[in-house]
């Protein structure tokens, strides 16, 4: 059995990232979607609001698991027996650091792999960052995100209230 774990922060999960879970779920056994809780950056959302929001999307996926790790993405796949990380390509800059990412991770864990899958190309602009502030300004973000992340994103800035701070760029990519 091919098991492999598509790690991330899914600050808030967006259909690039549902794109890439649907795709690699074809090619194994089992995906694990895997929601980093402790990634160095500012979250929008709790930890179980993020799990709880990709388990909305999987719902009705079999081969899909969703898990909340912390720690080493290697170290989590080994815990998992996961022979596969799963990575997805936006732009050319995502190559870079996932490239170095992948020559890392396989120095910390050899026996795991990194499959990297190239995004469909009416996702190739989205990220959760470009989300997140499309959202926290009050644009359409319907085409981007499934209708509950819409509510919760909603739901989430009525909560922060019209004074919420600018939601922060990253360096690491999401």
């Amino acid at each position: 059995m091919i098991r492999a774990v598509f790690p991330g922060s899914f600050d808030p999960i967006h259909n690039g990232h549902i794109d890439i879970a649907l795709r690699a779920s074809r090619l194994v056994d089992e995906l694990i979607v895997a929601v980093y809780d402790k990634p160095l950056k500012n979250f929008l959302f709790t930890p179980e609001e993020r799990i709880s929001l990709v388990e909305g999307v999987f719902r009705n996926v079999p081969k899909v698991k969703v898990m909340g790790y912390s720690g080493l993405t290697v170290k989590f796949c080994q815990k998992m027996q996961a022979q596969v990380i799963v990575r997805g390509l936006r732009v050319f800059s995502d190559f870079e650091y996932e490239f170095r990412m992948g020559l890392a991770n396989h120095r910390l864990a050899p026996d795991v792999e990194v499959l990297a899958l190239i995004t469909s190309e009416e996702h190739t602009f989205l990220s959760s960052t470009t989300v997140r502030e499309i959202a926290s300004l009050g644009g359409d973000v319907s085409s981007m995100v499934p209708k509950s992340v819409e509510i919760a994103l909603q739901q989430k800035f009525l909560e922060l209230g019209e004074d919420h701070p600018v939601i922060p760029t990253q360096t690491i990519r999401d």
